[in-house]
């Protein structure tokens, strides 16, 4: 019975003790608090620094950690931290509840970190941050590694990335996105706000979309192409510098613009058309030549199009039938394309049109239209003057011949060409002096006639009156050959048959012609 008792007593001595341990946990929570925080503190190294935070506010810190905090514990903020961490552990989150989200990181540290590495943990509403040395000096190695480096990577990315919750919040961000946002807002902004608002087209399209930041106190903009990929944590967004791509686009629209400027003030008219045989520009003269509406060319038609409506309007050559129009059209764009297409279009109105083709740069075409009508007519109508004056030449009796300056025939008679049985135009080399008195000499009796004639052409006279003299010719016909001097230099050499005997030779040689 007394052994009984003396379990009862134990059981109910055990059973008090509890109670007062039960009692004293529910009437302090913060006992086990500390408990808890004492041990997050457990480091692996006693050189380890631990920082232990409640949302932003630094709850607790190992020995290790002292050096970090300079004396400002109680003022201590995870962006505090951040601050004194990111250089020598590249991403390291933007918020504490980053990890909530994503779980676990480990951060390798840089050169300044002293090999070691950042071990950053959610554990029960309690963040930890552990300084120590890097996996790969203990002996862990593996996946945890890999994803390191990976984070690492991401964080150091040249260009801005970051996270963002579907309530339009900044979780995560990495330093391109940092250095991006001081330059916007600088030091001291609220980091969770999104740099980048209007995120609704690439969210719904899936497409990266150019989206710009006013830069503050200027009205300069830069611009980004954003994406956006939906994942469990939120939307990971990625935005790629496109400054260069908009500042070339710019340079290029005012380019084409001056371009059009000063098209718009040529007599020419030109279409271009690109890569895809598009008409991509073109001046104002070319509606006025082609008498195609602006609406039309506005619409950048292709090529063909362009031809099908210049033929409509009869503003091109009239083909025989469409087939050999096809023909000619594929002929007109292999020669443009290879800068060969040089031809004069003579309309049904009476125009002419000099049109050209040439290559530009990255495949594109050029057409050049000119109305060369005024100088086709000029040309014709000089051409019908000298066709006429060349008929009247040929039907004088006289042979005659006309040297320029530089001593070769320029123009000559059907009467000389009969007289002394040549033909200057059948000819490819220029006839000169020298030749033509070679020719003379052949059909002719001994005299001294041609050598003053070659003299005289030749300029080797200082006296260049007129005179005339009589050639004796191996038939037994006599000529009376008249050397006269004409306009810038040339001189007009004109053979007469004689029918009247003359004055004595010794009389008539260098005579000097009067009025006939």
């Amino acid at each position: 019975m007394q052994e009984l008792m003396s379990v009862e007593w134990f059981i109910l001595v055990t059973l008090c003790i509890a109670s007062a341990a039960v009692a004293v946990w529910f009437l302090n929570p913060k006992a086990e608090a500390k408990g808890m925080e004492h041990e997050l503190l457990i480091a692996d190294g006693r050189t380890d620094a631990v920082f232990l935070f409640d949302d932003q506010t630094l709850i607790a810190w190992s020995s290790g950690a002292r050096k970090f905090l300079d004396d400002n514990a109680e003022d201590f903020s995870w962006g505090k931290l951040r601050d004194k961490l990111s250089r020598s552990y590249p991403g390291l989150p933007q918020s504490p509840g980053f990890l909530r989200d994503v779980g676990s990181l480990t951060l390798s540290g840089t050169a300044e970190a002293d090999n070691r590495e950042a071990h950053c943990e959610w554990i029960d509403g309690v963040t930890r941050i552990q300084l120590r040395r890097a996996a790969s000096d203990i002996g862990h190695v593996g996946d945890d590694q890999e994803l390191t480096t990976l984070r690492a990577a991401v964080h150091q990315a040249p260009y801005p990335v970051w996270l963002q919750s579907d309530d339009a919040r900044v979780t995560w961000t990495n330093l391109a996105y940092d250095r991006l946002n001081q330059k916007i807002r600088g030091r001291g902004n609220d980091t969770s706000a999104p740099l980048f608002p209007n995120l609704d087209a690439p969210m719904n399209s899936g497409r990266a979309e150019r989206i710009s930041i006013e830069l503050p106190e200027t009205d300069k903009k830069l611009w980004y192409n954003v994406s956006t990929t939906e994942t469990e944590a939120g939307w990971l967004c990625h935005a790629m510098d496109v400054n260069a791509v908009v500042d070339a686009e710019i340079a290029q629209r005012n380019f084409v613009q001056t371009l059009a400027k000063t098209f718009a003030q040529l007599s020419i008219g030109l279409a271009i058309f690109d890569r895809n045989r598009q008409l991509v520009l073109f001046n104002p003269v070319l509606i006025d030549l082609t008498a195609l509406p602006a609406s039309f060319l506005s619409s950048r038609p292709n090529m063909m199009s362009f031809f099908d409506r210049l033929r409509d309007q009869r503003m091109m050559p009239e083909p025989k039938n469409y087939s050999s129009w096809r023909h000619q059209m594929a002929d007109l764009l292999e020669a443009a394309a290879e800068g060969r297409y040089q031809e004069t279009w003579s309309l049904p109105s009476g125009s002419v049109y000099s049109v050209s083709g040439r290559p530009h740069p990255d495949g594109a075409i050029a057409f050049l239209f000119e109305d060369i009508t005024a100088e086709i007519t000029l040309t014709r109508q000089f051409r019908s003057e000298l066709e006429l004056g060349q008929s009247i030449l040929d039907h004088i009796d006289d042979a005659f011949a006309v040297f320029g300056a530089d001593g070769s025939m320029v123009y000559s008679n059907t009467a000389y060409h009969t007289m002394w049985k040549t033909d200057p135009d059948a000819s490819f080399a220029k006839i000169t002096i020298t030749d033509a008195c070679r020719t003379w000499q052949e059909l002719s009796g001994p005299t001294p006639t041609w050598g003053e004639v070659r003299d005289f052409v030749a300029g080797g006279t200082s006296d260049r009156s007129d005179w005339w003299s009589r050639v004796d010719m191996r038939n037994g016909e006599q000529l009376l050959c008249r050397v006269q001097s004409l306009q810038n230099g040339s001189v007009m050499v004109r053979f007469h048959q004689i029918d009247l005997p003359l004055a004595p030779p010794e009389q008539e040689r260098f005579a000097v012609l009067k009025d006939s």
